[in-house]
């Protein structure tokens, strides 16, 4: 008898090669497609599967067998389109503990790019001192990098950089002693870190400010301008009612959809007028735009706003629909797969004491699929679990109550073949199917892993032979090194949950993306000299 694993009837199905972390067989992507995934995904919080530690460690053993340029391409492209925090500082401090010159000149040519406010650097110290990258110490090189920072901010950045703590600005400053070249600078750093300044010697936004909190906290600032400051400079001062009406008729997009429940707190939304300005202002398009807002911050900040005025809920609600507008439409019958198991309740920042977002993964790939639904003409969508969930969604319906119906199935195991199959068993056209997941499929698991195929690339072969044009997406939304399907010229797998899916996933379509689209994004990462 032939080889049946090389001569099966199954059609192409490659061997799965691993297993995922529920245990059941999977394909692994490359050390450079994983470090990419978890980059652009990662939250080193606790996940369904995985805890912080687990992703930690992942992290670093990529590292370890990747050369210092992919790293720091990949920490570019988190923090400036993955707009990611944590990850693109971690990448920076294992890049500071690598012993060759090489490693270091790599760091030097991608700090500035990634070091971009005073929260990265803090991050990037924290992280160093922790000594999970392997020193404790800075290092003479990180702690030249810091100073440069430090020496090229303005007094408007050094104030907003001293919001935070563990380590503070001040904390930073005295690790790696800058040398001052000016009295001004001489008295910023002094300020900043408690030490005796010259008053007259201070920048103004600094010394405003100081004029400004002196006036608070002896109750005389009813007339007085409010600074501008960061947001967490005011919130700790006595206000009154007046000043922070001002501060609302002042603030930013983000400031606002951040603030909206504070603003509530101190009498800001009693006035009608107000609640017009704020409500015009979460639902301006430009503003929007700028804000480069991700969906899923709208879904929450709407999840918070039940007891606010209703013009501020249904301007949310508009903001949502705005921000969706500009995805472009997908071509052709898209059949759209939410994950609406179990797994799919973790936040999507992961668990973390006092910080746990209240917006899960399934909030997400439900809003993702409603979206999807909305810029696509003909599109069919299938929730599922361990199987297909029936549930009857109304195109016209607006994203929000589209995405909330979705949200609301949740439970049960995971199979990722289980839309697949359906496809297959109804002998359905398509063109596109978008799986929304974290491909944690377990349900489908028959065989031991490397035995066979996966459940799920078994079905999509099925799906081929009705529609041999057709392309499967995978979007992973957690940041596990696994897979369902493998990458091939017909599968792309994709990680994350910004709006930059919906046009990778039109590029891929047009042929301009592979399978692996992330590494080739991140090699495309020019580095200055």
């Amino acid at each position: 008898m032939a080889n049946p694993l090389l001569f099966s009837s199954r059609g192409s199905v490659p061997l799965t090669d691993t297993k995922n972390h529920s245990g059941a067989p999977a394909y692994g992507l490359s050390d450079r497609a994983a470090l990419a995934q978890i980059a652009l995904t990662g939250c080193l919080n606790g996940t369904f599967y995985a805890t912080p530690q687990d992703q930690l460690t992942e992290v670093l053993d990529l590292c370890r067998r990747l050369p210092a340029t992919y790293i720091g391409q990949t920490a570019v492209l988190a923090r400036q389109q993955g707009h990611m925090k944590d990850l693109p500082a971690l990448l920076l401090a294992v890049l500071a503990a690598r012993p060759t010159e090489h490693d270091r000149a790599v760091l030097d040519r991608v700090w500035d790019l990634v070091i971009d406010n005073g929260k990265m650097l803090r991050n990037f110290v924290q992280i160093v001192r922790s000594g999970v990258t392997g020193r404790r110490s800075l290092g003479s090189r990180p702690k030249r990098l810091v100073r440069r920072w430090l020496a090229t901010r303005t007094a408007d950045e050094l104030l907003r950089a001293s919001v935070g703590a563990n380590p503070s600005l001040a904390d930073v400053i005295k690790m790696v002693h800058p040398k001052p070249e000016t009295a001004a600078e001489r008295a910023t750093f002094g300020y900043l870190v408690g030490r005796p300044y010259d008053v007259g010697q201070l920048p103004e936004p600094l010394a405003d400010y100081e004029v400004w909190k002196a006036q608070a906290l002896a109750g005389n600032v009813a007339e007085a301008a409010v600074p501008r400051v960061p947001f967490q400079k005011l919130t700790s001062l006595p206000l009154p009612t007046s000043v922070w009406t001002r501060i609302a008729q002042d603030a930013g997009w983000q400031m606002t959809r951040m603030n909206l429940r504070t603003f509530a707190r101190h009498g800001v939304f009693e006035d009608p007028a107000l609640v017009d300005l704020v409500a015009r202002r979460l639902r301006s398009p430009q503003a929007i735009r700028r804000a480069r807002v991700f969906p899923y911050q709208l879904l929450q900040a709407w999840r918070m706003a039940g007891d606010l005025p209703e013009a501020i809920q249904e301007a949310l609600h508009d903001a949502l629909e705005l921000a969706v507008a500009n995805v472009p439409p997908l071509k052709g019958r898209v059949a759209i797969c939410p994950d609406v198991s179990g797994s799919m309740s973790s936040p999507v920042t992961g668990w973390r004491p006092g910080a746990t977002t209240a917006v899960r993964y399934i909030d997400v790939a439900g809003l993702l699929a409603a979206t999807f639904l909305r810029q696509t003409r003909d599109a069919l969508v299938l929730p599922f679990e361990h199987r297909v969930v029936d549930v009857r969604l109304e195109r016209r319906d607006t994203v929000m109550t589209n995405a909330e119906k979705l949200a609301s199935i949740g439970g049960g195991g995971t199979a990722c073949s289980a839309p697949l199959k359906r496809l297959a068993q109804r002998n359905e056209r398509v063109d596109l199917v978008v799986l929304v997941s974290d491909n944690e499929s377990w349900c489908d698991a028959k065989r031991p892993w490397g035995s066979s195929g996966t459940e799920t690339m078994a079905a999509w072969a099925k799906v081929k032979k009705r529609n041999p044009h057709a392309k499967l997406v995978c979007i992973d939304i957690q940041p596990y090194p696994t897979t369902q399907a493998k990458s091939r010229a017909d599968v792309l797998n994709v990680g994350g949950f910004s709006d930059a899916v919906f046009g990778t996933i039109a590029a891929f379509l047009d042929g301009r993306h592979t399978g692996e689209h992330l590494v080739a994004r991140i090699e495309e990462v020019v580095l200055p000299e």
